[in-house]
């Protein structure tokens, strides 16, 4: 018998799952006569093709909640729906609630884990808890080698390695900020959130500044730490080189735009944003953090690595980068030699194929 192909996604943000998430759908939708995605965000009902079903609250009252409130609304849907079907769930997010629906009403899931996992299994108890509950899963999905190899390692579980995938951006846009600067150009892009760090970034900068290089660094993304970001750009007088620009639908448009992508998070699943600007050919420097920019950028062959955290050497990169770009720029173009990894169209099929093993 077929079973209904169900995409769990209880919050739809503007990061880098979300992009992933749209990507998989345009692909799948063109093989499946019919696919239903379940989240709590009524704001996103108009987003998705004729053969995506998008089952949600009619309020937008859920929008601005919790995740966790949106994971209970949007649980409260598949079983609703779909409580005496055969059914095989996709789950981008709160994997373990999916999980525990899914053995109850006997769906089959597969899980995409998209962030590492040691930024919540922080005890003995959790990774027995998490070990539990992810080997209760048809399938797990992980967008890393590294990411494969800690999975393995901390919880002794098999995963299936499907990388992120990019999308050519068709539009060439210049952020006004940058517009007629002809020195160093440094872009950030992602949400302005503790995990992402800008703060390391914006630290780092104000060393520059006694170094005497002229830069403008922009900064896209919207986030909870948005407010407290302005207020140290403001207080530290950094308000001529440092703009937060806020959200862009199209961000990796800007890319190319740019001198120099520098990435700051504390940890990562695999971070698109430097597939996207390897795809543009601009030189990187990203934090060393779990897991992914590692893994992207072989090791430093293909970019600068520095320490989660560290400004100082952040700083010293940057600094090194303006006095000699040559290293940096070969390494970049280097990058496209490898770039064959993020194939959509390569990546979606996985997916696809995975996902037939099931219907």
């Amino acid at each position: 018998m077929k079973r209904d192909l169900i995409l769990f996604i209880p919050s739809i943000e503007r990061g880098g799952v979300e992009k992933n998430l749209f990507l998989i759908l345009n692909f799948l939708q063109k093989k499946f006569k019919k696919i239903y995605i379940i989240t709590a965000n009524a704001n996103y009902k108009k987003s998705f093709g004729k053969k995506i079903i998008v089952l949600c609250p009619n309020s937008h009252f859920w929008v601005n909640k919790k995740r966790f409130f949106k994971t209970l609304v949007s649980i409260f849907i598949l079983v609703k729906k779909f409580f005496s079907k055969n059914v095989i769930i996709l789950s981008f997010q709160s994997n373990v609630s999916a999980i525990l629906v899914s053995k109850i009403f006997n769906f089959k899931i597969i899980i995409r884990l998209n962030t590492s996992i040691r930024k919540y299994i922080k005890s003995y108890w959790l990774k027995l808890i998490y070990r539990f509950c992810y080997n209760l899963s048809d399938e797990i999905i992980v967008n890393s080698i590294i990411f494969k190899k800690e999975l393995k390692k901390i919880l002794k579980l098999n995963s299936v390695l499907i990388y992120n995938s990019y999308e050519k951006s068709k539009k060439k846009e210049e952020l006004k900020y940058f517009k007629n600067f002809k020195h160093l150009k440094i872009l950030n892009i992602a949400r302005l959130t503790d995990q992402k760090d800008q703060i390391t970034l914006i630290k780092s900068l104000k060393l520059l500044l006694s170094k005497n290089i002229k830069f403008k660094c922009c900064i896209i993304g919207t986030g909870v730490k948005k407010k407290f970001l302005k207020e140290y750009i403001f207080k530290n007088k950094l308000n001529k080189i440092i703009k937060l620009v806020g959200y862009k639908n199209d961000a990796k448009s800007y890319i190319e735009k740019s001198s120099l992508f520098i990435l700051s998070s504390k940890y990562e699943g695999l971070p698109n944003v430097l597939i996207e600007a390897q795809s543009k050919n601009i030189p990187i420097i990203s934090s060393d953090c779990p897991t992914g920019p590692r893994e992207i950028l072989l090791n430093g062959k293909l970019g600068d690595l520095f320490r989660v955290g560290d400004y100082k050497n952040l700083c010293n990169l940057i600094y090194k980068f303006v006095r000699n770009k040559t290293t940096l720029i070969a390494k970049s173009k280097k990058a496209q030699i490898y770039l064959n990894r993020f194939d959509l169209e390569k990546n979606c099929k996985k997916y696809e194929n995975i996902i037939l093993k099931y219907l």
